[in-house]
């Protein structure tokens, strides 16, 4: 090991002399709580925690062992051993003192919870299907029974209630039964299965565990509560977890999607988003309160629902997992540490008994595991990586253990048995999962298909979240509508339709019209998800009540990363752009997509089918327009025709190249390869002795083609360019055209054809 790496923890000791000295300067002045001390334990057990994290990231351990041991260097364990006058210093064991740290902990466990949910993928739980289903259940099953039986055993001086036996067992067999999905999903993920076909089998197991496992918690508690095993109360606390089940995944995924979108589109606070995530939670939190069951399944089920929202997941989840893992979780893994006095292990009949608990934990969850695996159809190698995973307990075992120390169901050695049982199992897992997933083969399907995906995670289509589509009362914003809708029902997205044409006196008028848009979107996007999983898209209306300009940079800011424009006037004279159209483009930095239809579309702006012409040249923005064209002949069951054109920005390329068709062909088949994964037949043509925009002009002469889609870009300039072919293509094609641009401006000078 480095010695770098060492040197934070050897400035740990001269942090817990200064803090002991300051500590008890400020304990002499005041008998009350105090926030001096609240603010030093804070800072110790972030610390700490963070730099013992780190130091087990290093060594490919799961940073929470490094918090975990934290608590316990700073408890009782050692530090208190040591130096025990210094130690209650700091710590005091005062009611009120301890009152506010453990406040901030208990909303630390409910922030955790949150993010688990959020990373839950209900879809890929769904995609696996049954198999996961019954992998989970007997591996739940199993490990439940051995824990029920080592509760009804363990002796009466480690149950802080013995008549509540029955209670204290079935929240031993919960405990040994379930696993940490987020450790689970770290490690698949760092060995890059997580898309594999066992990786997905894992994680989707490790998620119905965790599922299965905060609804058993929930009943346990309301058990706990009532302290016997009241029939009444344990159905009216069931019926409350599934009817609050039910709402959460039908009305409430629908009301969570609409408040995070009412909360960036509306209002104009910092962070509007984070806040209304963080209420959603609380007041989840309480509903399940006030069933009867733990908060923790409400904030489980708030974070699934997030997760689930299909617009900002990305930013949500990078700003919240920012302050949860450098503030709440090094000072929850800290406290729960600090609870677990290690001490106690020194008897020999304890650490003994702690031991058999590491055993039977393991023993239960692998063989459980291993039995579900075999039983759900994977082979012997693909279920000993199943078994090694879910044999970590991590971060889930310390939260259960807490919340069962909390309510009166662990004692306080009990509790420590377990967290040293967390410890070990996770410590555990990693080796022994990156052991068996390195020695399992790919075949070729499963390859296949991490190669689209992989494909699908670098490209443009299949990263689009939120598109906006401005349209005004022309029959070209009826075919830009049609696009749009069949782009967004591809992927379910949710799409805003604003309506820029009508003003003032006209503004009812306009709202009829861009209802008209809406019902064209929505026509299109059911069509396509119709053959697909992705479900009814969102669409909503809105109208231009100020200035264009203005209008487009109010709806700029919500976060659009696509925007569609359909208006009647799409070109003007000496090369330019309608006025609007450019009003448009100056206020979105962001991809455009320009359209103007032209022939058989006037007439008829939602076909059936396209018959497409996409031009290519190797450059990324070319790429783009391909995948945009391949999406809309998948979605509209068209041909593809695909003609590579050199510019002037490519002849660099080609002069370094071989000469002959060697580069142009490579092209081509880059084309035809996007177009195979997605199904769509294509027909390619090699133009190399023509100047790109006579080439595609002439192919669009010759042949039955009325869609170009051109992948374009945006050229810095006093107005809204694109470049001589693009401008071309777009004035004298007897096609219709779309363009599609990249997001941000290039030199002139790139291109002059």
């Amino acid at each position: 090991m480095q010695w770098s790496l060492l040197r934070p923890v050897g400035l740990v000791p001269a942090a817990l002399v200064l803090t002991t000295i300051a500590a008890g300067a400020e304990g002499g002045k005041s008998a009350g709580p105090s926030e001096f001390l609240l603010v030093a334990q804070i800072v110790l057990l972030i610390a700490v925690g963070r730099g013992l994290g780190e130091i087990m990231q290093r060594i490919g351990q799961p940073s929470v062992i490094g918090e975990l041991l934290a608590g316990i260097l700073l408890g009782p364990s050692l530090f208190g051993w040591i130096w025990p006058e210094a130690q209650q210093a700091i710590f005091p064991k005062t009611p009120e003192q301890k009152a506010m740290i453990d406040g901030i902990a208990q909303f630390g466990i409910l922030l955790l919870l949150l993010l688990t949910g959020m990373e839950t993928d209900l879809k890929l739980v769904r995609r696996i299907g049954k198999a996961a289903i019954a992998i989970s259940i007997a591996g739940i099953v199993v490990p439940f029974v051995c824990g029920f039986a080592l509760g009804e055993f363990l002796p009466d001086a480690l149950l802080p209630n013995p008549q509540a036996r029955l209670v204290a067992s079935l929240f031993m067999g919960t405990a040994l039964s379930i696993s940490s999905v987020k450790i689970v999903a770290v490690v698949v993920r760092e060995m890059n299965f997580m898309r594999r076909n066992v990786g997905q089998i894992i994680v989707a197991t490790a998620v119905i565990d965790d599922t299965i496992g905060w609804i058993i918690i929930a009943i346990i508690f309301s058990l706990a509560s009532h302290g016997t095993l009241d029939v009444g109360s344990v159905a009216k606390a069931m019926l409350g977890t599934l009817a609050f089940l039910v709402i959460s995944f039908t009305i409430g995924r629908r009301l969570v999607f609409q408040l995070i979108r009412w909360a960036n589109d509306t209002l104009v606070s910092s962070a509007p988003v984070i806040t209304v995530i963080l209420l959603l939670m609380s007041a989840m939190a309480l509903i399940t309160h006030l069933i009867g069951v733990h908060t923790v399944l409400g904030a489980f089920v708030a974070g699934i629902l997030v997760g689930e929202s299909p617009i900002l997941t990305r930013q949500i989840d990078e700003r919240l997992r920012g302050l949860i893992s450098s503030f709440f979780m090094p000072v929850f893994f800290g406290l729960a540490g600090f609870s677990a006095d290690l001490s106690v292990l020194r008897d020999p009949d304890l650490l003994m008994l702690t031991g058999l608990l590491v055993v039977i934990a393991s023993v239960g969850k692998f063989g459980g595991a291993f039995l579900g695996g075999t039983l759900g159809g994977l082979n012997y190698r693909e279920s000993l990586a199943l078994a090694s995973g879910m044999n970590a307990r991590g971060s889930t075992e310390v939260i259960i253990a807490t919340i069962g120390l909390s309510i009166g169901v662990l004692s306080q050695t009990l509790f420590t048995m377990i967290v040293t049982m967390a410890i070990l199992t996770t410590m555990a897992m990693p080796p022994t999962l990156r052991a068996a997933l390195a020695k399992l083969p790919i075949n070729k399907e499963e390859n296949e298909r991490l190669e689209r995906e992989e494909f699908e995670r670098r490209g443009f289509v299949a990263n689009l979240e939120r598109p906006l589509l401005a349209v005004d009362e022309s029959v070209n914003a009826t075919f830009a509508a049609h696009i749009a809708g069949l782009i967004a029902g591809m992927r379910g997205l949710p799409i805003t339709v604003l309506h820029i044409g009508r003003c003032g006196k006209e503004q009812e008028k306009g709202r009829e019209e861009g209802d008209s848009h809406e019902r064209v979107v929505r026509k299109a996007a059911e069509t396509v998800s119709d053959h697909g999983d992705t479900g009814s898209v969102d669409v909503i209306t809105r109208i231009g009540r100020a200035e264009l300009g203005e209008t487009i940079a109010d709806e700029a800011r919500k976060g659009f990363d696509l925007l569609v424009v359909g208006v009647d006037k799409v070109t003007a004279t000496k090369d330019r752009f309608d006025r609007k159209v450019e009003a448009i483009a100056a206020e979105f930095e962001g991809p455009l997509a320009i359209v103007a239809a032209r022939g058989r579309h006037l007439k008829q702006p939602m076909p059936e089918t396209f018959n497409i012409l996409v031009p290519v040249s190797g450059s990324g923005v070319a790429k783009r327009g391909a995948e945009v064209a391949v999406a809309l002949a998948q979605a509209g069951s068209g041909s593809l025709r695909v003609i590579y054109v050199a510019t002037t920005r490519d002849k660099g390329a080609q002069r370094g190249a071989s000469r002959g068709l060697g580069q142009e062909a490579g092209i081509l088949k880059d084309a035809s390869d996007l177009a195979a994964r997605y199904e769509v037949d294509i027909t390619t043509t090699l133009r190399v002795n023509r100047a790109p925009e006579a080439a595609i002009l002439r192919e669009i002469d010759t042949t039955d083609v009325d869609l170009v889609v051109m992948g374009v870009d945006r050229i810095q300039a006093d107005h809204l360019s694109f470049g001589g072919v693009a401008d071309a293509v777009l004035r004298q094609s007897k096609a219709s055209v779309l363009l599609v641009s990249s997001g941000e401006a290039r030199q002139a000078s790139a291109e002059k054809a």
